[in-house]
């Protein structure tokens, strides 16, 4: 049989790296039942395919955040000769809300799948629960380490138990060496040798065996305390070497610094055998008992150490029948007094590193890899292929690449220029705070989407540019020239409302704390002009903005009466213009029409207000009506509007209008879970690369901008900041609807929400 395993991979320095190499190898061993052209799809956390130098079984790469290279690695497994696939699991490593990502590449797949589960939470949240179920359901066997891993997932995931495989942790099939280097290096040679290895971060506990030396060293001054791997790749990213240089500043502060040695490198499995057949005891001294799985752990007891470790749920396992020492978390009194004891007691330690020996032969990757074999068969024997009924809605294949060069092109360093001619600015229109939020709102959801280094750097020059155009009262202006002078007193109600509505959203998204609390003393400043609005679409803009708000302080009683003040007028609206054959909020649908139901859907997802719902499915099933009759959208064209009892004007199409209409439908599926309204959403984005009525594409794939709007004789070619943002603010929403591509492709088991009349 044939096997592709999805997982990172060495030269990547990870736990779950080594582990899936050691098992290919122990698979491929078996050359009888296993294919020599078996391959691997890597996972790796950068954007340059060039990082890591993979060996030549690696076949194919996915970059942990591009959404597009999980669809493509599905496709690629799906035309090769692959038998059956073993996915390693591991949150961190893929990408999206708890690695969400991963879930559109295993719903595509089309060959048998086993899944091996690295981390099983006891207190998963919602994403995490849904990701593990789905993983499940789309999974041959699960396989865990652990009875522990089994027991989470029958009665917190609620997974049938014949689902799950035990099956544990491999070690290296080694023995040790009669004249072993480590033990006659200079360094070692006459030591009494403490050692713990594995990548280091706050979360190991390793200040707690330092806590223990000074004891440990009265009674053994020669003792030493070997500390071996480099720092976790999170933690020199966010920290540097802070963590390790605490460590040693506490040796320092406690004089034992001179039993402490820190091998700061990543060392194969022979060397690393080597250091642990040296030591005289090995300690994992670990901060929680949420550790399900420790391939540390289970590479001790397989080279016969004597392992002593705090209780987390995989050594109170692994380390029963006396095959280790267990102590409390952070009780360093307790582990000196168990390492003077076995240094006392060396028949008792001999005892130890025996019992672990004999227990850990069964572990050896030979055996593992066997047991593996006949898991994958059974898979392939019950395989059965996802109906073709069920293929995601959404086709990302469709999309251009994600690309800020037009938005890019269009900023310096006071904010983002209002208009180009075809795809170059024109500097003499100058600035202003509609477009200037919207590239806030986009360069966020970018951020969040696909952690995009050009949206964080651009970033502040958006919210720097808000503030500039607030005034003394909390109000904003618009309009500013290219010589940075301001061109009116005060701005629209349209534009205050966007500006409400893009700093409610960084409120709720933010990168940072300073962001967020920028952002926010700027909201908080806006708010005595709510109660000013009067047009409909500065209300419903500054309602959407409220509503991102709450989702951040969803308590805050003051700003839900806001909200529902806000509301009222929209409602009233709507309940004042509709007719028998005319259901909207005034007497002709005009520009950014679809932001009025989005507004009263979000009132509705914030409060549970039912008139709000109501109003919000019934207008936009009515815009859906007038739009989407024709099998492709055809927006309100503003050479004329469409009044009450009249034709619509088809011409000119502007992009406003269709992310509104893609941002309504997606918060129309985010509440309902209606897959209508994930199709209407991605029928309504594709207008701008094509499905329109003219069937040209307003995305311009030289430049990375889209064009301003569809008139009679063709595609407004000029680019500038409106119809960009609008496109990559679609773009990026369509992206998001991705993470919930599980359950587009999943059968509904309940019926949608039925709409509301109002």
């Amino acid at each position: 049989m044939k096997i592709a395993y999805i997982s990172t991979y060495p030269p990547r320095e990870c736990g779950i790296a080594t582990f899936n190499n050691n098992l290919l190898k122990a698979i491929a061993h078996d050359t009888k039942s296993v294919s020599a052209d078996s391959f691997v799809v890597a996972m790796t956390d950068s954007e340059d395919l060039s990082t890591y130098e993979y060996p030549s079984e690696v076949q194919y790469t996915i970059r942990q955040e591009n959404q597009k290279d999980y669809i493509r690695a599905a496709d690629y497994i799906n035309t090769s000769l692959t038998d059956v696939c073993i996915l390693e699991h591991e949150f961190g490593i893929y990408g999206g809300e708890s690695g969400v990502y991963i879930l559109p590449l295993i719903a595509r797949l089309q060959k048998p799948l086993i899944t091996i589960l690295h981390t099983i939470l006891k207190d998963p949240s919602y994403m995490q629960l849904t990701i593990i179920r789905e993983i499940a359901k789309y999974s041959s066997k699960l396989v865990v380490m652990s009875h522990r891993a089994v027991t989470f997932l029958t009665t917190i995931y609620g997974i049938p138990e014949d689902k799950i495989k035990l099956i544990e942790h491999g070690v290296p099939d080694l023995e040790p060496k009669i004249h072993n280097d480590v033990r006659n290096s200079v360094s070692w040679k006459g030591k009494k040798v403490l050692f713990t290895f594995g990548l280091i971060s706050r979360n190991k506990g390793l200040e707690t065996v330092i806590e223990a030396l000074p004891k440990i060293v009265e009674q053994n001054p020669d003792v030493l305390y070997v500390i071996l791997g480099t720092t976790h790749p999170g933690v020199i990213k966010n920290s540097g070497e802070e963590y390790r240089d605490s460590l040693k500043r506490l040796a320092k502060k406690l004089n034992v610094d001179k039993n402490l040695i820190f091998i700061n490198k990543f060392v194969s499995e022979e060397e690393l055998y080597d250091y642990l057949t040296a030591a005289d005891m090995y300690i994992t001294p670990y901060l929680n008992e949420a550790q399900i799985t420790s391939g540390t752990l289970s590479y001790a007891v397989g080279a016969g150490a004597a392992v002593i470790s705090t209780p987390y749920w995989h050594a109170q396992e692994l380390l029963d029948e006396n095959r280790g020492k267990l102590f409390d978390f952070k009780d360093a009194d307790a582990l000196s007094d168990i390492v003077n004891d076995l240094f006392k007691n060396k028949e008792q330690l001999q005892e130890l590193k025996q019992n672990a020996y004999n227990y850990g032969l069964h572990l050896r990757w030979p055996n593992t890899g066997s047991v593996f074999i006949n898991t994958l068969q059974e898979a392939i024997i019950d395989a059965q292929v996802i109906p073709d009924e069920n293929k995601p809605i959404v086709d990302p294949e469709m999309m251009p690449a994600f690309s800020m060069a037009h938005i890019q092109r269009l900023t310096d360093d006071t904010g983002i220029v209002q208009h180009a001619k075809y795809g170059i600015p024109n500097l003499k229109e100058g600035y202003c705070v509609d477009d200037n939020s919207r590239a806030l709102l986009m360069v966020t959801m970018a951020w969040q989407q696909n952690k995009s280094k050009v949206a964080l750097e651009l970033l502040p020059v958006y919210l720097s540019y808000i503030q500039y155009m607030q005034l003394d009262d909390g109000n904003f202006r618009n309009f500013l020239s290219f010589r940075r002078e301001y061109l009116d007193e005060v701005g629209t109600e349209d534009s205050f409302g966007r500006t409400v509505w893009s700093l409610g959203y960084l409120i709720n998204n933010a990168p940072n704390n300073s962001y967020r609390e920028f952002a926010k003393e700027l909201f908080i400043k806006s708010v005595p002009h709510f109660d000013k609005l009067r047009h409909l679409r500065g209300l419903a803009n500054t309602m959407i903005g409220l509503s991102s708000y709450l989702k951040s302080q969803p308590y805050d009683d003051y700003f839900i009466n806001e909200l529902n003040k806000l509301a009222t007028p929209l409602k009233a609206a709507y309940h004042a213009n509709k007719g028998d054959n005319w259901h909207w909020f005034e007497e002709k649908l005009t520009y950014d029409n679809a932001i009025l139901p989005l507004a009263l859907l979000s009132h509705y997802e914030t409060t549970q207000d039912q008139e709000s719902l109501a109003i919000g499915l019934e207008s936009m099933e009515y815009l859906t009506a007038k739009t989407l009759d024709k099998g492709y959208l055809n927006p309100v064209g503003n050479d004329g509007w469409l009044h009450r009892d009249k034709d619509m004007a088809i011409y000119d199409q502007q992009a406003i209008e269709t992310m509104a209409m893609v941002l309504m439908y997606f918060k129309a599926y985010e509440i309902t879970h209606d897959l209508k309204y994930i199709s209407q959403m991605y029928l309504s984005y594709q207008w701008f690369i094509g499905e329109n009525s003219l069937r040209l594409p307003l995305y311009d794939y030289e430049t990375k901008g889209c064009g301003d709007g569809i008139q009679p004789h063709g595609i407004n070619r000029n680019q500038g900041a409106e119809s960009t943002l609008a496109y990559w603010i679609s773009h990026l929403t369509v992206l998001k609807s991705l993470e919930f591509e599980y359950e587009f492709t999943a059968k509904k088991e309940a019926a949608p929400m039925k709409e509301q009349a109002v």
